[in-house]
């Protein structure tokens, strides 16, 4: 008599499920429908509430870009290109190619963490659809572009000084309680 009472409750509730969820649908048939406003209907836009820090879609000064190609190493995905080769002239180091694939970055912050200058960071830009994958290849070098050579002292030139000291304060931030960088000493 038990096989028969349990398939007997399985069917009780089998219509009892049936209802229920039949009843959650013909309320949403009587109630008056609304729409949740995108937050760019927000009072402040979003991006201006994000962090410093926030992971959002990766950019490049190419201005400060030294071309040591850590941040193409420490992609774990590959979704970094570099392509820099030494003039033959000049002795100097030109980038050919920068791109990055947004539609492979996991958004890790492996490379912006090991930037010696900060050149390549995350900014607050979080709307990365598109409708093809080809449009979201960020292609940062459009003709080959000298890398950045960092001086002993502090930068003179007054185009590049503020985007250096932009990109070093995103790395002073990047560091974590216990993992401060040395104080630097002061000269004798």
């Amino acid at each position: 008599m038990s096989a028969v009472s349990e398939y007997v409750g399985n069917i009780k509730d089998a219509v009892t499920s049936i209802f229920e969820g039949m009843a959650v649908t013909a309320s949403h048939f009587m109630r008056k429908p609304y729409t949740v406003q995108y937050p760019d209907r927000m009072p402040v836009r979003v991006q201006d509430t994000l962090p410093f820090r926030y992971r959002g879609i990766l950019e490049v000064d190419l201005e400060i870009c030294t071309g040591c190609l850590a941040c193409e190493r420490a992609c774990p995905i590959d979704c970094i290109v570099i392509v820099a080769e030494k003039d033959p002239q000049t002795r100097q180091l030109l980038l050919s190619q920068f791109d990055i694939d947004i539609a492979k970055c996991m958004y890790c912050g492996l490379c912006s963490e090991l930037c010696p200058t900060g050149s390549i960071h995350h900014t607050t830009e979080f709307e990365g659809a598109d409708y093809s994958l080809e449009s979201l290849i960020r292609r940062f070098v459009k003709d080959p572009v000298m890398a950045y050579k960092p001086k002993k002292g502090p930068e003179t030139d007054s185009r590049i000084a503020p985007i250096l000291n932009r990109g070093m304060t995103y790395l002073d931030q990047w560091a974590q309680p216990g993992g401060e960088k040395p104080a630097e000493e002061e000269p004798a």
